[in-house]
This record gives structure tokens, sequence and C-alpha cells, in this order.
């Protein structure tokens, strides 16, 4: 899907990884320390009431400080709610970062349904002013800087118990605002993935 613009580099462009999670108020398994033979119970209340969904984008260009980007969507279960992200979403999001950003964009994503729909590639090349897109290949998520944002944030969600998808929503916003100010996490992410970012020549 990438253009005539052959690298990212050459076009000057931000190098933007996006992915998306999700999560339930189940909270996921965590380890951690106690007295032998007194295991620690931490209690919840939990069912199939709802999910928070999460779109993220790690953004890269050469002397600029790393960006996190991202959006949220909660679906209480309500008539009407999107249970997660559409194409729709995903161009606001996009148009977003644009704008954030302030320069065109060289976007990194795998090959979900939403992101390969006839609907998504006809706009992306309708955008190719400022959008040219690579997709990762498949089963690759270790090549995704974005995926450290799910780890960094299941560690956050294990230090707390909500009550309901809204307190969970806003955990979740809470963390990932945090994270945006911490734009040496953000680089440990790509670090993660062996990557090397060069300047642009």
């Amino acid at each position: 899907m990438a253009s005539d613009k052959s690298t990212w580099a050459a076009w000057g462009s931000w190098l933007v990884f996006a992915d998306e999670s999700g999560q339930s108020l189940r909270p996921p398994r965590g380890r951690t320390w106690a007295r032998k033979g007194q295991t620690p119970v931490l209690e919840v209340s939990y069912g199939d009431r709802g999910r928070v969904s999460i779109a993220a984008l790690i953004c890269i260009q050469p002397g600029r400080r790393v960006r996190l980007i991202y959006r949220t969507i909660t679906y209480h279960q309500r008539r009407g709610e999107r249970k997660g992200f559409v194409a729709a979403d995903l161009k606001a999001l996009l148009h977003a970062a644009h704008a954030q950003l302030g320069g065109p964009i060289s976007l990194v994503w795998d090959s979900l349904p939403e992101h390969v729909s006839a609907q998504m590639r006809q706009w992306i090349t309708a955008q190719a002013d400022w959008l040219v897109v690579y997709r990762l290949p498949p089963y690759a998520p270790d090549l995704n800087p974005a995926e450290g944002i799910w780890s960094n944030l299941r560690i956050a969600i294990l230090n707390f118990a909500v009550r309901s998808i809204d307190e969970l929503t806003a955990l979740i916003k809470h963390r990932l605002n945090h994270m945006q100010y911490q734009p040496e996490l953000l680089a440990g992410f790509i670090a993660q993935t062996g990557l090397m970012i060069s300047e642009p020549m």
C-alpha cells in the first residue's frame, strides 16, 4: 500500500506505529510478594459487562520527542453502541494525529480486517498527500513498538480493582496520559523491538 514515497525518511514524515487492544472488567492475573503460607487474595466484581477498546499510535521523528496519541471506546452493552473501532474511528484518529504532529505520516500497522477493508484502502489512497501505509508481516507483534503500551498498561491495572466499566476507562486514560509525558518510556518500547531509527538523508 506504499506509494511512490519509497521511504519514510526520504519523505521527511513521522513514522507512526499503530495497534489496538482492549480490556474487560476481568482483571489480568499477576504475581506479588507475601508471607509464606499467606496467599493474598484481592476480591473483584466482574462479569460480561462491557469492554474498553484502545487504539494507540507511537509517533517517531528523529530530533523530536517520541509521541503517544490514543483514543478509547467504552462499550456498556447498550443498544446501538459500537463494540470496538470501525473504519470511521480509525480515520478520525489518523486525521487528529496529522493535525497534532503537523506533518505527513508513514503509518505502520497490521492486517486487521478494518485496516485492509476496501473502504479504508480507498480512503488511504485519497490521503496520499500526507499519508502512506506499510503493513507489518503476519504474526509479528515483536516488530511493533506499540505492543509495549499494552504490557505497561496491564502492570498498572494489576494494582487496582475497579467496580464499573467507566472506572476502568478512567484508569486506562489516566495511565495512558501519564505515558504521554514519559518519552523515555516510549523510546524504550522502540528499543525493545530492535529497530534502528536513522536520521533522514
